[in-house]
């Protein structure tokens, strides 16, 4: 059943309107719905999040969300001159150049969000897009 099913994503924030500057001035989006509890954003391909208050944000520490980029050598950098900071993890049997990991193929690059939320970018061998 849920296999016919779209998947979106709900963003813990601790103060929903830091938030909401955050995914607005840092990574470009534009809220398309809002009220006092969430905020919600879309993109081109009809995906959506939402980000919500709750007081348990930010206590995970795996990425809770992840972008598919065209091209991560561009992402990175434009993405750090409006203020993301890129992490480094010290993760077994990955290639690092910079900000950006090579695990198994896959190039990847993670951040965190306003609250700590762990983000990830990647960009997929074009086989597996």
């Amino acid at each position: 059943m849920l296999t016919y099913c779209e998947v979106h994503v709900n963003v813990s924030a601790a103060d929903l309107h830091r938030a909401r500057r955050f995914y607005i001035d840092k990574l470009g989006f534009a809220p398309v719905a809002e009220n006092e509890q969430s905020v919600r954003f879309a993109t081109p391909t009809r995906s959506w999040f939402q980000i919500y208050e709750t007081s348990t944000a930010g206590t995970g520490k795996h990425p809770i969300a992840q972008w598919d980029v065209e091209d991560l050598s561009a992402a990175v950098p434009e993405l750090s001159e409006v203020g993301v900071s890129f992490e480094r993890y010290d993760v077994p049997d990955v290639d690092w150049d910079g900000h950006i990991a090579n695990v198994g193929g896959q190039r990847v690059a993670w951040f965190s969000d306003s609250k700590g939320n762990a983000m990830c970018l990647d960009e997929r061998p074009s086989g597996l897009r």
